[in-house]
């Protein structure tokens, strides 16, 4: 409701009954959807639609960085524990297959993403840009956020439903809200239809690989192709490279 339907009131009140209910039904869930619901809450505070403005660049960055960093505070200072952590690599060897679909991602992407964006109109949800500073700003923006995903949905979110929860519902629920977010951030019409399944490809991996280091490179990779595609959308003698 915060970010898919934009209602900041009911929202926060559905997301403080959350909270309740699952302090009612047991404290721990409830100290973990606390967490959870702090960031979100951060998050709700501004509007996280693509602007690539000086004072939106910096403004959407202070509080996407604010949303993952208080929890994790809350969680090491305050709740004294190790909850919410941002495992960089596991000591379990990849798999043929994980290792390959590192190398299919960008495939995937370019043969989806420019499709999505252009037959569904989404790529206006983004600013037309041909300034270099303002498409500088648009790259650093775009792998931010793709950043903070990880560590918010996936390292904050997916872990602390995980302590609760077996990997499907825990997945099933992260990637609500990170579709929710994705929402108001542009990728709208049928993009649910393409970031529902992604959001829980990312929860699924990170679940077999503890490796966040991972889960990012698929998603940073993706995230190129999305700037190169919205990019050649607004300009489509730019990068022409695409086919859809």
């Amino acid at each position: 409701m915060l970010f898919g339907l934009q209602l900041p009131g009911w929202g926060h009140l559905v997301l403080v009954a959350a909270i309740g209910l699952g302090w009612w039904m047991d404290r721990e869930l409830g100290l973990d959807l606390a967490l959870i619901g702090v960031g979100i809450a951060i998050v709700s505070t501004t509007s996280v639609e693509a602007d690539v403005e000086w004072g939106a660049f910096f403004r959407i960055g202070t509080v996407l960085a604010l949303a993952v960093a208080v929890p994790f505070l809350l969680d090491r200072l305050l709740l004294r524990r190790r909850a919410i952590t941002f495992p960089w690599r596991s000591r379990q060897k990849k798999t043929r297959l994980e290792l390959a679909y590192l190398f299919a991602v960008p495939v995937l992407g370019w043969l989806i993403l420019p499709f999505y964006f252009i037959r569904s109109g989404a790529y206006q949800n983004w600013p037309h840009i041909t300034d270099l500073s303002e498409l500088l700003r648009f790259f650093v923006g775009v792998n931010a956020v793709g950043t903070w995903d990880e560590l918010f949905f996936i390292c904050t979110c997916f872990a602390l439903l995980r302590r609760h929860l077996p990997v499907l519902p825990a997945n099933l629920i992260q990637a609500v809200i990170f579709v929710s977010f994705l929402w108001e951030l542009g990728y709208r019409a049928w993009g649910p239809l393409l970031t529902f399944p992604f959001a829980l490809l990312q929860g699924y991996l990170f679940a077999r690989t503890r490796s966040l280091g991972y889960v990012l490179s698929v998603h940073l990779l993706f995230d190129a192709i999305v700037f190169l595609a919205i990019v050649h959308a607004h300009n489509p003698g730019w990068i022409p490279i695409f086919i859809y």
